[in-house]
């Protein structure tokens, strides 16, 4: 079904349980960027960190925004998606109305005059990368699954659950990887 799905930009990537990688495993990232020859960027869009945005980028106004792990790529860089468009010069559209990237000045001054919701953007810590034919190698390892994605399921507010919830929907196949334990071993 799914697995026939390729990699493309908007599309989702849902980590197979078998992947215990200390960033993907039960992960859901979006496809930011992906091409064959140039790779593929990525934003891991369930593992909220911590963390206060403002903790972690100077100057940055005093907001209760959740802040995700993106990958394990430049983890000292802040990426976004939002779903503004045109109110920040520079996004880019990713599908819909859902962007990536901007003028940061400009979400920094939307933020502090309110206008700007959490449910209108997230911020990332780094973000996921793969070089040129490299998620095809995986997606031959059997290590991820392609899936359509969705503004709400990309901003949704079940961050913790998405991963589960992705594959109940992708049908019986999938459905019982949801209650995959995170250790089999102390199962």
């Amino acid at each position: 079904m799914n697995r026939k799905l390729q990699p493309l930009q908007g599309r989702l990537l849902i980590s197979e349980p078998s992947l215990r990688d200390f960033y993907f495993s039960k992960s859901v990232v979006l496809l930011v960027e992906h091409t064959t020859e140039e790779g593929t960027f990525g934003l891991i869009v369930n593992k909220p960190i911590h963390l206060k945005l403002n903790e972690v980028v100077k100057d940055f106004p005093e907001i209760d925004f959740p802040l995700y792990l993106g990958g394990p790529v430049h983890p000292e860089r802040l990426f976004y998606i939002h779903t503004l468009g045109d109110q920040i010069p520079g996004s880019i559209n990713i599908f819909g109305d859902l962007y990536w990237g901007g003028e940061i000045k400009k979400i920094m001054e939307l933020i502090d005059l309110k206008l700007v919701s959490p449910s209108q953007v997230r911020f990332f810590i780094g973000y996921s990368g793969w070089d040129a034919g490299q998620l095809n190698k995986e997606m031959g390892e059997n290590s991820w699954i392609v899936t359509q994605a969705t503004q709400n399921c990309v901003l949704a507010d079940n961050a913790e659950t998405l991963w589960a919830n992705t594959l109940k929907k992708l049908g019986n196949d999938y459905a019982i990887w949801a209650n995959f334990p995170t250790d089999p071993i102390l199962n």
